[in-house]
């Protein structure tokens, strides 16, 4: 087996005697791991790089992949690891312009993989320099590089790649690069964030309303209907349910979606939907949630209805007459229904209603 170290740069001559020593200590713990028997010799590759040489023992000794990863690579004093191996003899070629561990993703990109990057700032960012310049040359299209928050020190090295902030959670933050001459088609950070609000109605004809503990001055004394924010993978329906339950401790059933509101530039500049749920109760004990909730109660629809702030806001006042006509059988909202897509080959929620026909009263399925 030979094995071969190459210099990134040309090397005065007055560091050359000293080169066989520094190869053979650097050299010294990966033959221990691997027991191979060598000797060294001071030689030099075509166009004067000096180059250090291994030859094995005569019973050609191969070297696992496993060895290699396992060899403390920063030790070896230059970086990663490029080995070929075969059955007859092994390069090792010690160079820290290794491509990151990668892998392509269904639109041309790629996706380095966020478990096996190296921990070193400075190792870090030879490869991705070089990674960036390898994959353009493959002609591919976006990079997703993805830090987790233990190496946050990573990020101004992406950044002075050229990477460009996507998003960020509470355990990492997402950076894109977009390799091709032009605008970046790579599809950005989510637009919107979706919240639903549940109205629930009694037999007494009594809705169930909130106060909310932190609101604008001009909402105090509001009674509204209790709203949040669905959850990560939530479903709406089961979103609504929920948050009824923590605000006011009232187990209910989903009917239908009445209403929903679009608007945008709301919070951190992003777009809103809103959706308005028709809930069924199926308790009637409140237990305030004293966090968030100043007081709850049910009531009486006309006194909701009532409110100065309810008839002033042309919105409101709509949605409040949408579920009115929903209890009138005048206006038919929009039920759940599980089907599967062979676009994803998954389950999706399509809300839509369904009306029969023979009636012309809307009592919601």
């Amino acid at each position: 087996m030979e094995c071969s170290f190459f210099s990134s740069k040309s090397m005065p001559m007055s560091e050359i005697a000293h080169m066989d020593k520094t190869y053979s200590t650097h050299f010294s713990s990966f033959r221990r791991l691997v027991d191979v028997k060598s000797t060294s010799q001071l030689c030099f590759s075509r166009g004067g790089y000096p180059r250090a040489s291994y030859s094995s023992s005569p019973n050609n000794t191969h070297v696992p992949k496993k060895a290699f990863d396992s060899v403390d690579q920063e030790k070896l004093g230059a970086g990663y690891l490029l080995y070929q191996i075969n059955r007859t003899n092994s390069s090792l070629f010690l160079s820290n312009r290794r491509i990151l561990n990668a892998f392509d993703d269904e639109y041309g990109g790629v996706i380095v993989d966020s478990e096996r990057l190296p921990e070193n700032p400075n190792v870090f960012a030879s490869m991705l320099s070089f990674s960036v310049s390898h994959w353009k040359a493959k002609e591919k299209k976006g990079i997703w590089l993805k830090l987790p928050v233990e190496k946050s020190d990573l990020v101004p090295v992406a950044i002075k790649e050229g990477f460009e902030y996507h998003h960020a959670e509470k355990g990492y933050v997402m950076l894109t690069y977009w390799l091709p001459e032009g605008p970046s088609m790579l599809p950005g950070n989510a637009s919107h964030q979706v919240g639903v609000g549940g109205f629930v109605i009694n037999d007494k004809n009594e809705v169930l309303v909130v106060q909310e503990k932190y609101c604008a001055p001009e909402f105090e004394g509001l009674w509204k209907i209790p709203t949040g924010f669905i959850v990560e993978s939530e479903e709406i329906f089961t979103g609504a349910v929920r948050e009824v339950k923590e605000e006011t401790g009232i187990d209910t059933e989903f009917v239908e979606v009445v209403a929903f509101r679009h608007v945008h530039n709301v919070a951190f500049e992003k777009s809103d939907l809103f959706f308005i749920c028709m809930l069924k109760p199926l308790s009637t004990q409140i237990m305030v949630d004293d966090h968030e909730i100043q007081a709850a109660k049910w009531m009486p629809l006309v006194e909701f209805v009532q409110q100065p702030l309810i008839q002033e806001d042309s919105m409101f006042k709509k949605v409040i007459d949408i579920c009115i006509a929903r209890l009138g059988k005048r206006y038919c909202g929009l039920s759940v229904h599980q089907l599967a897509s062979r676009f994803d080959g998954k389950i999706s929620s399509l809300y839509y209603n369904v009306v029969d026909s023979q009636n012309t009263n809307c009592i919601g399925n």
